[in-house]
């Protein structure tokens, strides 16, 4: 009976130290949450504004370009995919990758090549565990993304798009990252950054101005030239607000799931400390019953001598 007291008693301080380690990570993951939060708000007007100049652009010329005309014919598609350097975030990293794999077979049934930009060691690993091909990937800073991360990610996705697809070029770039809507909800997306829908672009662009008159555009030198100086600012824009969303979004998961554990370990505290109280009563009512029935044989014993 002793042993199983000491069992329990080891269990609980196992538990308890457990749960100190993941209250501190939820309380890590608490504040981080709270400075992404305030990157996604000031980057995501900047990256709305970028998109809306970019369909003023396009909207007003008649000029073809990568960014906003689409191939008669695509074959190949580039997908860029924004996991998690860590784990401890739920399904976090597992649903962005299914939200990929989705497109993927998507893309494959439309008759398009797909070729992979991954982010995070979570989409390396699945990626490399498969035995699939990778472009390029980049880990070691999905916690804290800056500027400077989304322009070296943008640099070959940019050239892709820019070369011919006989060379190994693309006619489609698909970004799959996990939108932070709230502290409870973060959902798993694709979106085609190009060729740039106008017409969605259009429409996202009215409801932002909310009946604003529209400027008229003069392009000097040209409205090519306007595009290609838009191009890289508009694709690493759009990455790094991809990149801080998707950091965001993870600090929540991880949030969550810590607090989740940190709740189970209470619990189950509370069901050894009670499987405990009762192996230790048990204990002591079997050494009051030894007591008990020792003093009566002796009691006898005493009886029967005299």
């Amino acid at each position: 009976m002793g042993a199983t007291l000491r069992v329990y008693k080891r269990r609980i301080r196992s538990v308890t130290a457990t749960k100190k380690i993941t209250k501190a990570m939820e309380m890590i993951a608490a504040s981080r949450v709270v400075k992404a939060q305030r990157q996604v708000a000031a980057s995501t007007p900047y990256a709305s504004e970028l998109t809306r100049a970019v369909t003023a652009v396009a909207t007003g010329s008649n000029t073809q370009h990568a960014l906003t005309t689409e191939a008669e014919s695509p074959v190949r598609a580039a997908l860029l995919l924004i996991t998690s350097d860590r784990g401890l975030a739920g399904g976090y990293s597992s649903n962005v990758i299914k939200a990929a794999e989705q497109l993927t077979e998507r893309l494959k049934a439309e008759g398009k090549e797909v070729d992979a930009y991954i982010v995070g060691r979570k989409g390396v690993s699945y990626y490399s565990f498969r035995e699939r091909k990778v472009v390029e990937s980049w880990t070691g800073f999905t916690d804290s993304p800056t500027y400077a991360d989304a322009k070296t990610i943008a640099a070959p996705l940019i050239e892709a798009v820019q070369k011919d697809t006989a060379e190994g070029g693309v006619d489609e770039l698909h970004i799959v990252f996990t939108e932070f809507v709230s502290m409870m909800t973060q959902t798993a997306l694709d979106d085609r950054l190009l060729p740039l829908s106008l017409d969605k672009a259009a429409a996202e662009s009215a409801e932002s101005s909310k009946g604003e008159i529209l400027p008229l555009f003069d392009f000097e030198p040209s409205a090519e030239d306007v595009l290609d100086a838009l191009l890289p600012r508009y694709v690493e824009s759009r990455i790094y607000n991809a990149l801080l969303q998707a950091a965001a979004s993870k600090h929540a998961a991880t949030r969550r799931a810590m607090k989740s554990a940190t709740d189970n370990a209470e619990e189950l505290i509370k069901s050894l400390s009670r499987l405990a109280n009762a192996a230790r009563q048990a204990e002591i009512t079997q050494e009051i019953s030894e007591i008990v029935g020792g003093s009566a044989a002796l009691a006898d014993a005493t009886a029967g001598s005299d």
